[in-house]
């Protein structure tokens, strides 16, 4: 028999040792239990925190638009989490079909296979909204889709029958006063703006026209844009607070200092020369059908 020296004998066993080691990890690797955050065939890379408003729905996937315009497409899995508030709201697999509405305020958490399928593009690990964000979302789609066959036939009716006419019976005019330079409605305003719109609601073939002005203070520029800011501030209160249909609005229009209720020379008629005037209309080709 051969006799082994020491160096020889070190190096076997060291070999010896090599080979369990590596056995023993890949049994360990083979008996760990998988998980479902790592990629079997292919690496998982973190993608971008995408920060926006869902516009667009199809399929698995959402366009997601942030405040600068950027539109981002991200595919929605079934590993996908949305979340409500702080908490887990519920699996995809639970949600209705339409629980990522239109209109949504959402943050996507994304990743990106590195697997070279660059087609695949990101995909939604988590999405968080507010719960308070998908009531409103959801109202506005509700609102928006119902009877809106019904609504575009009225208007494109009413339209037809006083699209060549440019006199009106007047039925009644609320004014809405405001301080110096300002714009903000007061609570007395808001109520009276609604009381005039449920009044107007009465009124068959009523329309609203909306008209802003401002008393003799400031510029010509300064006045004009304060009035057609009075103008849209009060349109946006009969709408939103009031529920008055937007397609009853005739086009609303800022009169700066023109045709003033009052004398500009005194506190008195410069106070009555800032407002909105809030018409209720009727076509004369249309009062009384």
């Amino acid at each position: 028999m051969r006799p082994i020296s020491r160096t020889s004998g070190v190096r076997i066993l060291l070999a010896t040792l090599t080979i369990a080691a590596s056995g023993s990890v890949s049994a360990q690797e083979q008996a760990a239990p998988a998980d479902p955050g790592i990629v079997v065939n292919g690496v998982r890379t973190p993608g971008p925190e995408i920060k926006g408003v869902i516009s667009a729905r199809h399929g698995d996937k959402i366009k997601v638009t942030s405040a600068d315009g950027t539109s981002t497409i991200i595919a929605v899995s079934d590993t996908t989490r949305i979340r409500s508030g702080g908490g887990l709201f519920a699996a995809r697999n639970t949600l209705a079909p339409d629980g990522l509405v239109n209109g949504l305020p959402v943050t996507v958490k994304t990743w990106q296979p590195g697997d070279g399928q660059s087609d695949t593009g990101l995909v939604a690990s988590q999405i968080s909204f507010r719960n308070n964000d998908l009531k409103t979302a959801t109202m506005i789609r509700n609102g928006t889709s119902q009877r809106f066959e019904e609504q575009a036939a009225a208007t494109e009716s009413l339209r037809g029958r006083i699209g060549d006419i440019d006199k009106y019976n007047i039925k009644g005019t609320t004014n809405v006063h405001f301080e110096t330079g300002k714009s903000n409605l007061s609570e007395q305003d808001k109520a009276n703006l609604c009381s005039t719109a449920t009044s107007a609601q009465t009124t068959e073939n009523a329309l609203l026209l909306v008209v802003g002005y401002t008393d003799s203070t400031g510029g010509d520029d300064f006045n004009q844009e304060l009035s057609e800011k009075r103008a849209a501030r009060v349109i946006n209160y009969l709408q939103q607070a009031c529920g008055w249909k937007p397609y009853r609005m005739l086009t609303p229009t800022g009169m700066a200092k023109a045709d003033p209720a009052a004398s500009n020379d005194t506190p008195e008629g410069k106070a009555q020369n800032r407002r909105v005037a809030v018409n209720i209309l009727v076509s004369k080709s249309v009062d009384g059908m």
